[in-house]
């Protein structure tokens, strides 16, 4: 047997009708192309999670339930792609399976909102690396270090050493403070109230001395001290120090709150407290 003769052999084999669907003629050439299909499916999948995981591991993402996730949502998601175009190779019509499924979908989608919404946040917080575990967070005027970060939500530990869940969504939409972004140094502010009869000049003096005692020297920014405002009952003054640790802000603010009454007490400088002067009309009698 020749080799043209092999061929049209062959192809008459292949163009043998096994099965109708639907008014479409399924033969073993389209039975097989559906085949392909599939098995180019799956070694595209595989491919793809290659570099999935070569993209984590250059990202520093080192929790392996994230790298599962990630990985098996992508793989379900191409091979769902693949045996969709499979059957509409061999002549099942998708669009009726759809629409049939219409409302079941609809249904699932509003059940689950809340869990794609964190799903996606979690990937974008993945590619753009802008929080990352052991970045020092404020949310919601809350300091909080970043544990570890899965897909669905993040793990923060606060300064009593309360582990928090935050939903990935709400790091992604509401504002967060990242202290250990960018910025080398935090400045912590501290503020106090002095009585109206104390001399300014010797308050800021002093203040001075507090700021500069308990002044980082590896900072490069300088304390300041500033006269901020005359409040209802005191001379308000603030001293801005600057720390490379955003953990200790805590710790910083009561040393700085200590030195200052300590600084004020030594130079006799009242620290101001709420007073309220009441005023009687002439004509008002105190009744007997």
């Amino acid at each position: 047997m020749s080799w043209n003769e092999w061929f049209r052999s062959l192809r008459d084999v292949l163009k043998v009708e096994l099965v109708e669907l639907a008014g479409t003629s399924v033969t073993l050439a389209t039975l097989l192309t559906a085949v392909a299909v599939v098995i180019a499916a799956s070694l595209v999948s595989r491919v793809v999670r290659r570099a999935i995981q070569r993209t984590f591991r250059a990202r520093g993402v080192e929790d392996p339930g994230t790298r599962a996730v990630v990985e098996k949502l992508l793989h379900y998601l191409i091979m769902l792609i693949g045996v969709g175009t499979s059957l509409q190779t061999v002549g099942i019509d998708l669009g009726t399976l759809f629409a049939a499924g219409a409302v079941f979908a609809v249904g699932i989608g509003f059940a689950m909102q809340n869990v794609v919404q964190n799903f996606v946040s979690g990937i974008i917080l993945m590619l753009e690396r802008s929080i990352t575990p052991e970045d020092i967070l404020e949310v919601d005027g809350v300091i909080v270090r970043v544990k570890r970060m899965g897909i669905r939500s993040t793990v923060a530990v606060t300064l009593d050493g309360e582990d928090l869940l935050l939903p990935n969504s709400i790091i992604v939409q509401n504002m967060v403070k990242n202290l250990t972004l960018d910025l080398q140094e935090v400045r912590v502010n501290v503020s106090v109230g002095v009585s109206y009869e104390s001399d300014v000049d010797e308050v800021i003096a002093t203040l001075t001395e507090v700021a500069e005692q308990l002044h980082d020297e590896t900072s490069n920014a300088k304390p300041l001290v500033f006269f901020r405002e005359f409040g209802d009952s005191a001379l308000v003054f603030d001293i801005a120090l600057w720390t490379r640790d955003p953990w200790t802000i805590r710790r910083l603010r009561s040393a700085t709150h200590v030195a200052i009454w300590r600084a004020l007490k030594a130079k006799n400088i009242v620290v101001a407290f709420p007073q309220v002067d009441v005023h009687f009309d002439p004509g008002v009698k105190l009744a007997s």
